[in-house]
């Protein structure tokens, strides 16, 4: 989070979108630092946590495992190769323009996800 803050001196507030671990709270700053240094911390972040429950996260582990599948599936003993690869891949990818073909509708999560859909009694 520091790393963050000081890479930004001239952002008055920094948006950080994270997931919903048990240590992304305040909780976990003032534990790492300071309580003022904390505080100045978690004053200085605008924190968008991501749904529990998102496709999107879907989505970005089937893109994962495709790069594992079609770039990483073997040694490779220096982060400069990995990097230059992982670019290439990524650009193949961009051009070709390739897509999630995302099947979960809203329909299926009302019915397998419906105890956490709010309901109106009539």
């Amino acid at each position: 989070m520091q790393d963050i803050a000081t890479s930004y001196p001239d952002a008055a507030r920094i948006t950080l979108v994270m997931d919903n671990l048990n240590t992304h709270t305040p909780a976990s700053l003032y534990e790492a630092f300071a309580p003022e240094q904390a505080k100045a911390l978690w004053d200085r972040f605008e924190f968008v946590y991501t749904p529990k429950h998102g496709s999107w996260l879907n989505m970005a582990e089937i893109e994962i495992n495709v790069m594992v599948g079609q770039c990483l599936d073997r040694r490779i003993d220096n982060i400069q190769t990995v990097t230059s690869e992982v670019a290439a891949w990524q650009a193949r990818r961009d051009n070709l323009q390739a897509k999630v073909n995302w099947q979960f509708t809203t329909k299926d999560a009302r019915t397998k996800l419906k105890r956490l859909y709010p309901t109106i009694a009539s």
